[in-house]
C-alpha cells in the first residue's frame, strides 16, 4: 500500500449533498408567506375554491414534514389543525385534511 494512502486526510471538502453546519439550524416557522397576486377572472367559482384548497394542503403537507411527520397514518385531523395554528391559517376543513395526507401519499 502507498504511503500517501496511509495518511489520513483532514482537508476534505465535504460532498454538495452534505451539510456544512457544525449543529442542525432548527427553523421557528416552516415557511414565510409569498406575496399575492390576483387569480385570473373569468373562472367558475369551483376552480377558485379548489384552487385555494390546494395550496392550502400544500402549505400544511409542508408544515407537517418540517415538523417531523412523514407517514399519512400519522398525520390526523387534529394534527394537521394543530399545524394550521402553528402557521397561521385558518383551521382545514374535512376534504382538506383529506387532500393533505393524499399528497403525503403519493409524494413517496
Amino acid at each position: 500500500m502507498p504511503a500517501a494512502a496511509l495518511k489520513p486526510t483532514t482537508n476534505r471538502k465535504p460532498l454538495p449533498t452534505q451539510s456544512t453546519a457544525a449543529r442542525p439550524v432548527l427553523l421557528d416557522l416552516p415557511y414565510e408567506p409569498v406575496e399575492k397576486r390576483p387569480l385570473p377572472a373569468g373562472r367558475p367559482r369551483d376552480w377558485y375554491i379548489t384552487h385555494n384548497r390546494r395550496l392550502k394542503a400544500m402549505r400544511l403537507a409542508i408544515a407537517l414534514l418540517d415538523s417531523g411527520v412523514y407517514l399519512p397514518n400519522q398525520a390526523r385531523n387534529e394534527k394537521i389543525r394543530t399545524a394550521a395554528a402553528t402557521i397561521g391559517v385558518h383551521p382545514p376543513s374535512e376534504t382538506t385534511c383529506h387532500m393533505v395526507r393524499a399528497l403525503m401519499r403519493y409524494s413517496r
